[in-house]
């Protein structure tokens, strides 16, 4: 992997995992997605899902050599990256106990 990827690459992990980690601990979300957010320590766990999963991705693609065994070792950090934003999706559905159809 070349420098101008894995420089990135690092810091979306890093930056994901610092919101994850402040959303799990702190119940804090950044500005632009609070609005939206309706679970928020379980819209941390799915950025932390995300960055583990980067991360595994960017390590494996760093360290393995042999394409074919890259190919496979990448294989469950792409499943984790889906199952991350699946979870941060989940997060952000209504909850059960709204007030109005929102139908007007």
């Amino acid at each position: 992997m070349d420098l101008y990827l894995a420089i990135p690459l690092v810091l979306v992990a890093l930056l994901a995992a610092a919101s994850g980690i402040a959303a799990v601990t702190r119940g804090w979300v950044l500005p632009w997605n609070r609005h939206r957010v309706r679970r928020v320590r379980l819209y941390g766990w799915g950025q932390l899902m995300v960055a583990v999963a980067v991360g595994w991705q960017a390590v494996f693609w760093w360290v393995i050599s042999d394409p074919i065994v890259r190919s496979w070792a990448v294989l469950p950090g792409s499943g984790l990256l889906v199952a991350g934003l699946l979870v941060m999706a989940v997060s952000q559905r209504a909850g059960g106990n709204r007030q109005g159809s929102g139908t007007r």
